[in-house]
């Protein structure tokens, strides 16, 4: 699946916040996502970010 810059995707795993959904800010070898929910951040490797992945939400285009 192809993720974009400002798309809202769902994680498999919520956060400790209760949030399963988190916000794409930045994409190559790492993504670094937002939590919707408290608004931290983490970055993974594209690997484990894309099977942390469940479903695209939304997203700004």
């Amino acid at each position: 699946m192809e993720y974009d810059i400002g798309d809202i995707v769902r994680t498999k795993k919520q956060h400790p916040c209760g949030s399963k959904l988190w916000k794409i800010t930045r994409i190559g070898v790492d993504f670094k996502l937002q939590c919707e929910g408290c608004g931290h951040i983490v970055v993974l490797p594209r690997e484990k970010a894309m099977k942390a992945i469940t479903k695209k939400i939304e997203g700004d285009s």
